[in-house]
């Protein structure tokens, strides 16, 4: 579990609010997937989104919570016949999403915050890449699972160094002690292969 030495992942997991990630991943959108996918062996999106096409039956409705330009939804898209709707605090990012056509909507949000969203109304939340150093927190956990209904899916990816600093395990050890979760998997698996950088592939069933 490095510490990243790559200048852009150091540049991402240092943020110092959602105001400055919304200034860096805007500026970053235009070159982020040949940067991360080609540059750093970004492969998180590709394996959560084969995770969560292996336990959702169509037709169901999934929410990309931290979309950014589209990776896991174009993913998930290549696997299933799911809708699949995307948030992102970067309209930049916002806008590759959208040139990909996998999305019923796009929306901007900040995931430190509640999001404006009913209770239950996704069959499943799928987050790659957003639990990382200098994004959001372990709290946002408890919305991805409020918007999911009760037999539903969350599966998303830890970064490998905020695992345990961060308060992610801790935070989901609470969440199944609340009975809020079932925590099926937090599996370490690859995350930027190139960086050597690993992370938690993480399934909640959500009560």
């Amino acid at each position: 579990m490095n510490d990243p030495t790559n200048p852009l992942l150091a540049r991402a997991y240092s943020l110092s609010g959602p105001e400055e990630a919304e200034q860096v991943y805007d500026e970053w959108a235009e070159t982020y997937d040949t940067d991360t996918v080609d540059g750093m062996g970004y492969v998180a999106p590709r394996l959560a989104a084969q995770r969560l096409a292996e336990l959702v039956a169509e037709p169901a409705v999934v929410l990309d919570a931290g979309c950014g330009t589209g990776l896991a939804g174009a993913e998930l898209a290549k696997r299933t016949q799911l809708t699949i709707d995307g948030i992102d605090l970067s309209a930049g990012m916002l806008a590759k999403a959208g040139q990909l056509g996998v999305y019923r909507h796009l929306s901007t949000a900040d995931l430190t915050k509640p999001l404006d969203l009913v209770d239950g109304s996704y069959d499943a939340v799928i987050c790659v890449g957003t639990l990382t150093g200098g994004h959001v927190g372990p709290a946002a956990l408890d919305e991805m699972v409020r918007v999911v209904r009760p037999g539903g899916y969350v599966v998303v990816t830890v970064q490998g160094t905020v695992w345990e600093t961060g308060g992610y395990r801790a935070h989901l050890d609470r969440m199944v002690g609340q009975g809020a979760i079932h925590l099926r998997e937090a599996t370490d698996s690859p995350y930027h292969e190139r960086e050597g950088i690993n992370g938690y592939l993480c399934v909640l069933d959500v009560r």
